[in-house]
Formats: C-alpha cells, sequence, structure tokens
C-alpha cells in the first residue's frame, strides 16, 4: 500500500520503509474520513488475510486519485488520511482475530490459566497503534504481552536467521548436513 500511494516521494517518508511511512503518516490523519471493510470479516477463524484489504485500499486509491485528477504516482492530498484508515483496519483485524486465539488457548487449555503471555514479533510489532491495540487486548485477558524493542522487529526472515544463529552457537537442533531432508513448498 505505502508503494501504491508513492509514499517513497512523500518529503516526510523518503528514507522510510512502507510500513513505517504509514504510521507515520496516520499519527496525524483522520482514520475516521474512509472505513475499510475487515478481511475474512465471515469467516470465524484465526486466520489473517490481507489480500482483501489490499484490493480495497487500492480501489479507494483509484477513486480518491480520480476525484483530485491525479495520476498514479503523485501524492494524494488525503494520503494521511488513507494511511490512518489502512493501519486501523490492519490493527483491528490482528486484534480481532489474536483474540480469537487467545480464546481458543484458554477454552483447549493450551494456556496456563494464570501467566499467559501473547508474543508479538516482527516487522508488524514495531508499529506502535497495533502494539497499543494488543497491549489493550492482552490488559483486557490478563495476559502479558511480549514485544521485542523495535529495534528488533525487523523482517522475519532476520529473525528467523538470528534465532539461527543463535541456536548454532548453543549447538541446539542444528544440522550440519542436508542429507536426508526432503524441503517441500508450503
Amino acid at each position: 500500500i505505502a508503494r501504491r500511494l508513492s509514499l517513497g516521494k512523500h518529503p516526510e517518508c523518503h528514507s522510510m520503509a512502507g510500513g513505517q511511512a504509514i504510521e507515520h503518516l496516520a499519527q496525524t490523519g483522520n482514520q475516521e474520513l474512509l472505513t475499510f471493510r475487515l478481511p475474512m470479516h465471515h469467516y470465524q477463524n484465526c486466520n489473517f488475510s490481507f489480500s482483501g484489504l489490499q484490493n480495497l485500499v487500492y480501489n479507494a486509491i483509484v477513486q480518491k486519485e480520480k476525484e483530485e485528477g491525479i495520476q498514479e504516482g503523485e501524492t494524494l492530498s488525503c494520503v494521511k488520511d488513507v494511511a490512518a484508515a489502512v493501519q486501523h483496519a490492519v490493527a483491528v483485524h490482528i486484534i480481532q482475530r489474536t483474540y480469537r486465539a487467545m480464546l481458543f488457548c484458554i477454552k483447549t487449555s493450551i494456556l496456563p490459566s494464570k501467566n499467559a503471555t501473547l508474543v508479538v514479533s516482527g516487522g508488524v510489532a514495531s508499529n506502535q497503534y497495533i502494539r497499543k491495540g494488543l497491549q489493550n487486548l492482552a490488559d483486557a485477558n490478563d495476559f502479558a504481552l511480549l514485544c521485542p524493542p523495535p529495534r528488533l522487529c525487523t523482517d522475519n526472515g532476520v529473525m528467523i536467521a538470528w534465532n539461527g544463529i543463535e541456536r548454532l552457537r548453543a549447538g541446539l537442533g542444528v544440522l550440519h548436513s542436508t542429507d536426508g531432508i526432503r524441503y517441500e513448498p508450503r
């Protein structure tokens, strides 16, 4: 969405990653000027999906470009409002699905009845708006919330590689030969 909004050209965001630019602009945007239907609202499960939201946002951007008479690649005057609305929709989707997962884990006794912890990591955990929403969710359900500091909330691939380095250093579960390992997509 940040790429479609051309946030790399935005004077406040030119050196930021996409998610960081969305969060930055959303701080001064009005999330109520646009509303997006939440993804997978018909499904009462714990799965996440953002492709439907992405399509809704892209269509809204195209509509706003037409209204403002600008071409793709130019900055919308309402870009901060779009960012705020997108960030809010993503946050609500994540919070709702996480809440369902928490309830499922409690109901099936997967988690202890006391001292349960919600761990959030990766790039999404660096977003303070989402983090605050998850903190409110955790607090309301007597969960602790554990998030790495934002500087460590990087791409999951980097985090997985870091975990591999730590496991290699500790000699835990590291295979030194790939013989006999079968790789399958998905």
